[in-house]
């Protein structure tokens, strides 16, 4: 996460996303075709807001998103993903 040169826009935040489950519960193996997407990830980079709004997240915090939220993004090898503060649900 450090020496990251993405600066994200206004409301945007850049997350990196947790890693998918590898396994179930009961040991089963999970095959990538099948893994869902992660919906936490960890806020690398946050814009500076908007002029009438300012940003709740900040770098470091854990978060709640959409399954279906933000664009994957990949940089130095590492997958990120950078949508709009109010995409994300809830800080964990």
């Amino acid at each position: 996460m450090s020496g990251i040169k993405i600066k994200p826009l206004a409301d945007r935040v850049l997350i990196e996303p947790a890693g998918a489950e590898e396994k179930t519960s009961g040991g089963i193996i999970i095959p990538d075709t099948a893994k869902e997407k992660p919906q936490q990830g960890i806020v690398v980079a946050v814009g500076p807001g908007l002029s009438d709004q300012k940003m709740t997240v900040k770098k470091g915090d854990t978060v709640l998103y959409g399954k279906y939220a933000g664009t994957e993004i990949s940089h130095q090898g590492k997958d990120y993903l950078i949508m709009q503060e109010s995409d994300i649900y809830a800080i964990v």
